[in-house]
């Protein structure tokens, strides 16, 4: 089954007990038993529900998984994949993750005991020196939030099982549209399912998906445990987003290339970073292992260049967090998604204060470029 039928076919794409096309909303928040004992397929509401086994079914077949788990966010289910370890585990993270993924690692998991080690996961033999005794896993984005950087993920995998670690990739930017982590040898992928495959601004939701057997019986135990579980509602929200996966991130990146293009020569932009970029550094590992570039563009505005008036001057481009929606959305991360990492840390990283993330929508791309320019007249 191609890609773009498995996105509608995928899963539980009837249901069983009526033959609808649409799975429907099953609130129960327990199940009638009718032997004591007898061990049902439906027995309480955070243990299993109908509906969210229908997405995570749906969500296991488009990342070419065995099995996938709903959450109540993606820092939840980024939580729950960091619960597989145990106080005193070493785990190598990459150094340009999601703010919200810095600030659980550095305020709350190091709390427990667990021990990080941050490299560029672009540097294999960075990654490679800094397995320890007690290393037990590699977590990276690629594309990461916000710089764009792509690690090469069959290398990293290899890296891993060579050492016996696990390697995990946060694979929210890239969606399996254009990317499947797990068929190039990752052991775990997450998702921020809020983001591109819900598709629509109006859920908030977290996906782990594998297709190691060993490693899914361990997630299904903690999603029960911890209970940070999708709720039915969001859970057909997030299955109707994903059907359209597809014919979304087509037009999504049609229109990033064009403003790609257009910020490229502007002369008010000091750096552009997106992957389809041919002079970028990262170009190569980017076409061998994705099928598209996404619609993720961040840039640089030249040395005293007015940020704030910048992205306050746009009139249809939303000054907002969160991306990959069908409307466009800009951020600062310096101010808002990545608040939460100390300036030094930032810096060294590359996240400057000039530096703007356009999570690039669906509107018309002329109306879209047209914002851009006022926004660049006015500074």
């Amino acid at each position: 089954m191609n890609f773009s039928t498995k996105l509608i076919h995928g899963g539980n794409s009837e249901d069983p007990a009526t033959g609808a096309v649409s799975i429907p909303i099953y609130r129960a928040s327990t199940f009638h038993q009718h032997k004591l004992g007898a061990g049902p397929k439906w027995e309480y509401g955070r243990s299993g529900n109908p509906t969210r086994t229908a997405l995570e079914k749906l969500a296991a077949a488009i990342e070419n998984g065995s099995d996938a788990f709903a959450f109540a966010s993606g820092s939840a289910a980024i939580h729950t994949v960091f619960s597989l370890f145990s106080s005193g585990d070493h785990i190598i993270v990459g150094n340009d993750v999601y703010g919200g993924t810095f600030r659980l690692i550095d305020k709350v998991l190091k709390r427990f005991g667990l021990k990080f080690t941050v490299v560029d996961t672009r540097n294999l033999q960075a990654v490679e020196n800094s397995i320890q005794a007690n290393t037990k896993a590699v977590y990276l984005e690629s594309p990461t939030n916000p710089l764009l950087k792509i690690t090469d993920i069959s290398s990293i995998a290899k890296i891993a099982k060579k050492h016996g670690l696990k390697s995990i990739v946060d694979n929210t930017f890239a969606t399996p549209y254009n990317q499947k982590p797990l068929d190039l040898g990752a052991d775990i992928v997450v998702h921020s399912a809020t983001k591109y495959l819900g598709g629509h601004s109006d859920l908030i939701a977290g996906l782990a998906i594998t297709n190691d057997d060993a490693i899914g019986r361990q997630l299904a135990f903690l999603q029960n445990s911890i209970g940070s579980v999708l709720s039915p509602d969001d859970s057909w929200l997030l299955q109707r987003g994903i059907k359209t996966l597809a014919v979304r991130m087509r037009a999504h990146e049609e229109n990033a290339h064009k403003i790609f293009d257009f910020l490229k020569s502007n002369d008010k932009v000091a750096k552009v970073y997106y992957p389809g970029d041919p002079d970028a550094e990262d170009y190569q590992i980017a076409k061998k292992q994705m099928r598209g570039f996404g619609a993720i563009i961040s840039f640089e505005l030249k040395a005293g260049l007015d940020t704030k008036k910048f992205v306050e001057s746009l009139h249809l481009i939303d000054l907002a967090e969160s991306l990959g929606g069908i409307e466009s959305l800009i951020e600062v991360p310096a101010v808002m998604t990545h608040a939460s990492i100390p300036r030094n840390i930032r810096i060294k990283n590359g996240i400057t204060d000039e530096l703007i993330r356009l999570s690039v929508g669906l509107e018309d791309i002329a109306d879209l470029i047209e914002d851009l320019k006022g926004a660049f007249a006015k500074i």
